[in-house]
């Protein structure tokens, strides 16, 4: 499906007068008979299929969701709300699932209460920087304690200060036990970005593999950050542990089959 072109017209439901003080982007919402999608300076960061809000509509990410192949998490921190796809999403697929969201733009919090969340799926949303709340054990508290899989959505598409790189993935790495993972999506970055983030990874690691996936047709990068004993070479070809329904799990484990381990 060419979403791109089911999403060409759309009537505008809002727009942001005034920047949160978190961010200097403009965000607006808007929608048509079948899509409801959020942009932020009119870039598209998130569309919702409206009569089925818990499909996945962009392959990126099917591809941040593919450790579901191997586990069957039940406590997931999410850095960056954004429309919530993967939040309906993980709602829909288990209840079993506390799911946490770290957003730090206010703006973004009320457009999803209001625009993107028509089931009410069950997400505890937290206003603050990712980085803040994750290094702060008052503000965390026993979540990241008993964390089985932390996803970044928040990433900066120009990861040009190599120091407060390091700093971020360092901070990832430190709440992963080794029987947690951690998966990142990289939009529109560089092979030299890309690079920087793996070498990194791979430096900081102790009990987990790094393993990553250029999407296709699609400018993101997708890595993850997985414990050692996965069997991510031979997966159980059948979705014995996995929350995943048995048509998703044939299709995710196809897309397993590109990946790439540094």
């Amino acid at each position: 499906m060419q979403l791109t072109k089911h999403i060409e017209k759309g009537q505008l439901l809002y727009l942001s007068q005034s920047y949160d003080n978190q961010s200097s982007d403009a965000i607006s919402i808007s929608e048509n008979e079948y899509y409801r999608w959020i942009a932020f300076d009119d870039v598209i960061q998130s569309v919702m299929h409206k009569r089925k809000p818990w499909q996945l509509t962009l392959p990126h990410q099917t591809a941040i969701l593919l450790p579901l192949i191997f586990s069957q998490p039940e406590n997931i921190i999410e850095l960056g709300l954004g429309g919530g796809n993967i939040a309906r999403y993980l709602s829909r697929l288990s209840q079993d699932i506390n799911f946490t969201s770290v957003e730090c733009n206010q703006t973004v919090i009320d457009s999803f209460k209001q625009y993107f969340n028509p089931e009410k799926a069950k997400v505890d949303i937290i206003h603050n920087r990712a980085e803040v709340w994750l290094t702060d054990k008052k503000l965390c508290g026993q979540i990241t304690d008993n964390l089985d899989w932390l996803i970044c959505d928040v990433y900066q598409q120009q990861l040009t200060d190599f120091k407060e790189t390091i700093k971020l993935l360092e901070i990832f790495m430190s709440t992963l036990s080794s029987e947690s993972c951690l998966s990142i999506n990289l939009p529109d970055s560089s092979d030299q970005e890309v690079n920087l983030c793996l070498t990194v990874l791979q430096q900081l690691q102790t009990h987990h593999r790094i393993v990553y996936f250029h999407v296709p047709n699609y400018l993101n990068v997708v890595i993850h950050v997985l414990p050692e004993h996965w069997p991510i070479d031979y997966p159980n070809k059948k979705n014995k542990y996995s929350h995943l329904p048995k048509r998703i799990y044939s299709h995710a484990l196809k897309f397993w089959r590109h990946f790439k381990e540094i």
